[in-house]
């Protein structure tokens, strides 16, 4: 197969040229394995040009006001000089797997800037809700030059574990006056973090997100830190009134300054690197799986015989992997 010449996409990411950005992060969104191949040749060239960015999670829970408080820390950071890519993973339609657009709608103000680039990304029903090809649109978007990616998670379990091992610092939103607070995060989740943040600090609710954040400052005690050189503090914020965004941002930067100056940032990159390539090794066994023809023609038979009963679950496993001893 006569493979199309890639420069173009690799040259337009280097210049920071927008249309070519959304085109090689289209061309990386694709299941055509022509262009699967033209998007692993691309991201190759292109990784030289990456790692320097600050890569920021942000999940949170329903209602917590994430799109309205991404829009607000990225029209600061624009204003202080930063060029911020956010990748807001949207919810895919379960039959079509087409996506509901609505981030740019959501975040009017931040995607009218020259310096902003917002990318909504079909999830695909992947890992709960976090694209499968976020992680190579991320390095797409640092090739660009970008200072700042930010990558929104539905806010789903699985999703929140994968967005937390793609990037450096990891945000939970959190509002008050929305019953108990704590109902509203998991234990494994508050191993993840490294800062919450109580949305909506404002009006007559001050008092109550000051309450929830003693909450979450006591729920943090009991949970094991996501690192040995990091306590994850607990702020308050008000998205609408930008108060509370640029003391969350200086934390930000604290923690890579700290990650830095012990080398936790490099090892955690490297670590990352991996669990993305046995990620992919595991897609791809499972892609190769259903592919294969023996499995094909026993899938519809062993599935009747597990559903009838004449077959244990697993016996059907193995009669579906017996062909791989032949490996």
């Amino acid at each position: 197969m006569n493979i199309p010449d890639i420069q173009p996409y690799i040259e337009g990411v280097l210049r920071h040229d927008r249309r070519m950005i959304s085109k090689t992060i289209t061309l990386i969104e694709s299941a055509l394995p022509e262009h699967k191949k033209m998007a692993r040749l691309v991201i190759d060239q292109l990784l030289p040009h990456t790692g320097k960015a600050i890569r920021l999670g942000i999940t949170g829970v329903p209602g917590a006001g994430k799109s309205t408080f991404i829009e607000a820390l990225g029209m600061m950071l624009v204003k202080k000089g930063y060029t911020v890519a956010v990748l807001a993973v949207d919810p895919s339609s379960v039959r079509s797997g087409g996506s509901v657009l609505a981030d740019k709608t959501r975040m009017e103000r931040l995607s009218t800037q020259e310096n902003a680039f917002i990318r909504p990304s079909p999830s695909g029903g992947t890992l709960g809700g976090v694209a499968s090809k976020t992680r190579e649109t991320m390095l797409v978007c640092e090739a660009a030059g970008f200072d700042v990616m930010i990558v929104e998670t539905l806010g789903s379990g699985q999703s929140e574990v994968a967005v937390a091992s793609m990037v450096d610092f990891f945000l939970m939103l959190m509002i008050s006056g929305a019953g108990d607070e704590l109902q509203g995060i998991k234990k494994g989740i508050l191993e993840l973090v490294d800062a919450i943040a109580v949305n909506k600090a404002d009006g007559d609710n001050v008092q109550r997100a000051a309450f929830a954040r003693k909450q979450f400052e006591t729920a943090l005690h009991f949970s094991p830190p996501p690192s040995p050189n990091w306590t994850p503090p607990v702020l308050t914020c008000s998205s609408v009134e930008s108060t509370g965004v640029e003391e969350i941002w200086n934390v930000v930067l604290k923690h890579r300054e700290k990650m830095t100056e012990t080398g936790e940032l490099e090892l955690k990159r490297e670590k990352q690197a991996l669990d993305w390539m046995w990620f992919l090794v595991r897609e791809g066994i499972a892609e190769w799986f259903y592919r294969n023809p023996y499995v094909k023609t026993m899938i519809p038979k062993v599935e009747k015989e597990v559903e009838e009963g004449t077959t244990a679950p697993t016996t059907a496993a193995d009669k579906l992997l017996f062909f791989l001893e032949d490996k």
